[in-house]
């Protein structure tokens, strides 16, 4: 099981390394373009409401025998419900969107109210899916079926490592304080056809792309959990079956021993 998690991990983890570049310069593009242009041109994603409907995001996996990943993930998800959105559950606003079946079943079966789920995109995980769910997604927030949208997810690091990640999808986040009045001096962009257009077309295009990189993330993560997990199984069991062969073989020398010494005292009672 190693082994077949080490090869599904590095083409996951190709996947997400060609998309990180891709994905984190088209944000800064978007938050530099953000900066340059008024309220009046701002896109309908990027509208900032009081987020009185929310919607969760949870990726998990579909399979177990991968430590910890799942577990953390319910637990952020959860403690994100109770700590940050109580009055929002309590209200029956906080919806639950499930990407894997270990995340689907938690939530069903405990009685949280599980909208969607999408377990089988993990079969074949692609760009044109993730983007159908992007697009439904913000179809929802334009509806104003939610008022904001977070995704929880692993980011890969390292085969070893998985970072826990609560992102805010919808509404797209303005550009930090402290940052804004420099995205504003760097810009110098030449429009062509016009703001309004590019930023029509751009933020979609954008949160797909933030999308489809969270997937890849959660899908590669689950694969790096797997090995390290199976690694660190494959450690025990050995250091367990040393310490059962050392046991094996200390009952078996008391066991010859004692018939050692029952030969011995048969033949010096036979003596006597």
């Amino acid at each position: 099981m190693k082994m077949v998690a080490a090869s599904k991990l590095r083409r996951a983890q190709n996947a997400i390394h060609k998309m990180r570049p891709y994905a984190s310069k088209l944000r800064e593009i978007l938050q530099n373009l953000s900066a340059s242009i008024g309220s009046s041109e701002q896109s309908p994603y990027t509208t900032q409401r009081t987020p009185e409907k929310v919607l969760m995001i949870v990726l998990a996996s579909n399979r177990g025998l991968c430590g910890a990943f799942n577990s953390n993930i319910i637990k952020a998800a959860v403690a994100r419900m109770h700590e940050v959105w109580p009055e929002q559950a309590a209200a029956g606003n906080l919806k639950l969107m499930t990407i894997g079946k270990k995340a689907s079943e938690y939530f069903r079966k405990r009685g949280y109210d599980v909208v969607e789920n999408h377990d089988h995109i993990y079969d074949n995980l692609t760009w044109e899916k993730a983007s159908a769910i992007a697009d439904s997604l913000m179809k929802d927030f334009s509806a104003r079926t939610y008022d904001r949208i977070e995704i929880v997810y692993n980011q890969f690091k390292n085969a070893a490592v998985q970072v826990l990640k609560v992102e805010q999808f919808l509404p797209v986040e303005p550009v930090a304080d402290e940052n804004a009045s420099m995205a504003k001096s760097q810009v110098d962009y030449i429009f062509e056809p016009s703001k309004e257009q590019i930023v029509t077309e751009l933020i979609p295009k954008s949160l797909k792309i933030q999308f489809y990189k969270a997937l890849l993330d959660s899908f590669a993560s689950e694969h790096g959990a797997r090995m390290t997990a199976m690694h660190q199984a494959t450690d025990n069991a050995k250091e367990l079956l040393k310490e059962l062969s050392l046991s094996y073989n200390k009952a078996r020398q008391a066991a010859i021993t004692g018939e050692i010494l029952e030969i011995v005292g048969g033949a010096e009672a036979l003596k006597g």
